[in-house]
């Protein structure tokens, strides 16, 4: 089995629990300063190149949505040698040219968990402040496109994702009210784990599958769990191809949020507490002066 650090992770959404088609797999059960990750991390070989892989509502779908342990996901994969993670999720188009069995690789997200979500690495004794204008890898978001292309599947770039607290779908007038916000697809787990990637400097991008019209459109059956499995489900094989395509070019590929943290720690380094400090290390200690 090959011990080589991935730097490429895909964190599979509701109906991705394993990725078929890795070789020399290892088990990484592992904690962290943040908690424990949903599940063991599996890192192997993928067309000859190595990638972790980890569900993140782990196996058997037991975290929901507001519950998924987004921080220690992102930490344990930094700590793996990871740069580039591609989130593959289930989403609701709130657009008519946006149709069920798409996939959307949105550049922009919208943040509508109502704060109840740790969103930061940075807090008990140390703040820090980061930059999320494009909160997600032009590079890597426009390497998943053409690699959703390559394998015959019907892509969309760009567009607004917006993440609701869930773990209930919408009302009508929600949907309608996030429609004219300017919102493309709706989702439940992009947010927070978009900005902490940020924070842990790893290039993000989604591969969102569209499930379902959400519930705006009145010729439409409303969004179930049993539409969202059935049609995730019928993605699958696309959602496994496009990865395998993508992941020879991954290390090509710029390593864009690299330096992201350098000016964003606030905090004055004699301020932070020793414990604080070993808390983020990982993180931030270089820019620390560690």
């Amino acid at each position: 089995m090959s011990d080589a650090q991935p730097i490429f992770a895909v964190i599979g959404g509701s109906g991705l629990y394993s990725m078929p088609g890795l070789t020399d797999i290892i088990e990484h059960r592992m904690s962290t300063p943040f908690g424990d990750p949903s599940d063991a991390i599996v890192t192997g070989t993928l067309a000859g190149q190595r990638v972790a892989f980890l569900p993140r509502h782990g196996r058997g779908h037991r975290y929901s949505p507001g519950e998924v342990p987004s921080r220690a996901n992102i930490y344990a994969l930094k700590s793996l040698g990871v740069t580039h993670i591609v989130s593959v999720s289930a989403c609701g188009s709130l657009r008519e040219e946006l149709k069920p069995l798409d996939i959307v690789v949105p550049d922009q997200l919208l943040d509508y968990t109502r704060g109840r979500r740790i969103a930061s690495f940075f807090d008990n004794g140390i703040v820090a402040h980061v930059g999320v204008a494009e909160p997600v890898s032009p590079s890597l978001s426009a390497a998943l496109a053409q690699a959703v292309k390559d394998v015959g599947g019907t892509v969309h770039e760009g567009g607004t994702f917006i993440t609701i607290e869930g773990p209930r779908f919408s009302t009508k007038a929600e949907s309608r009210a996030y429609r004219a916000w300017g919102c493309d697809i709706i989702g439940m787990t992009a947010c927070p784990e978009a900005f902490l990637a940020r924070e842990a400097e790893i290039d993000y991008a989604i591969m969102a599958h569209v499930t379902d019209y959400d519930v705006w459109r009145e010729s439409e059956e409303a969004v179930t769990v049993a539409m969202v499995i059935e049609r995730l489900n019928a993605n699958l094989t696309l959602a496994q191809k496009a990865i395998a395509q993508l992941a020879p070019v991954v290390p090509r590929l710029p390593h864009e949020t690299e330096g992201a943290m350098s000016i964003s720690v606030i905090t004055a380094r004699d301020a932070i507490a020793p414990a604080t400090r070993e808390r983020v290390r990982l993180l931030v200690g270089k820019y620390l002066g560690e």
